[in-house]
């Protein structure tokens, strides 16, 4: 249950933004997650994401039909199978804001949010917010989460990165933010794809102090998260297991 702290209205969701780096995937299982564990989201969707969307999914994210397109993208599984998550969309939980939409709720420092999630974070979406561009919405609202001091996780995903991105990391790390690099760890036993994308997510959302169960912890024992049925040489049965 999601608990109404000091200074939160009934509704104080997180934002997410998503950015056109690749990387999709990720956002819909950060978003996944956020409803699972009872969390409110404000949505904002970069026009460059919309392509990147298109793209790695074949759906067009439309302001007019944000609804249906977001439950749609949601319902898929990291490898396009459609209809792999239930999801629910419907009613005050999630709200969309165009990126183009500059006196948007999420503008103002008075609108209270927990905090932002940038998942994928492109490159040029981390050089914008450090500089304080505020160019879109995205921009803006990861401008007004630093002045606020609320919690901010930038999920960068490129490579390689040259020196001026890793200056940027540095000076988001320095104003207060989380740079989060969306590299998968294996330590967790993997199996398929979507396993790879949760871990990245949950460590995303351990970031932001929302629980989950995305993935399988470190206990401190060698091979602890190794699935049954792998021997010592690595290998396992290849076929995907059922996403629940």
């Amino acid at each position: 249950m999601n608990q109404v702290k000091p200074g939160e209205t009934a509704r104080t969701p997180w934002i997410v933004g998503v950015s056109g780096a690749s990387g999709t995937p990720y956002a819909a299982a950060v978003l996944r997650a956020l409803l699972a564990a009872g969390e409110s989201v404000d949505l904002v969707v970069s026009r460059a994401s919309r392509l990147t969307l298109l793209d790695e999914t074949g759906i067009a994210f439309r302001d007019a039909h944000w609804r249906d397109d977001l439950r749609e993208w949601l319902s898929r599984g990291a490898d396009g199978k459609p209809g792999t998550f239930p999801v629910d969309v419907d009613g005050d939980r999630v709200r969309y804001w165009s990126a183009g939409d500059l006196a948007a709720g999420p503008s103002s420092g008075s609108y209270p949010v927990k905090g932002m999630l940038i998942v994928p974070a492109s490159t040029a979406c981390v050089a914008g917010v450090a500089l304080g561009l505020s160019k879109d919405l995205l921009q803006r609202t990861a401008s007004v989460t630093l002045k606020e001091r609320r919690r901010l996780v930038v999920a960068v995903r490129e490579t390689p990165l040259n020196g001026q991105t890793l200056r940027h990391l540095v000076t988001l790390d320095d104003a207060g933010a989380t740079v989060l690099p969306a590299s998968p760890a294996f330590y967790a036993g993997a199996t398929h794809i979507q396993d790879l994308v949760d871990f990245v997510a949950g460590r995303v959302l351990d970031a932001a102090g929302v629980p989950h169960t995305l993935y399988r912890r470190w206990k401190g024992e060698i091979g602890g998260s190794r699935p049954s049925g792998t021997g010592d040489t690595g290998t396992t049965d290849t076929t995907a297991p059922t996403v629940t």
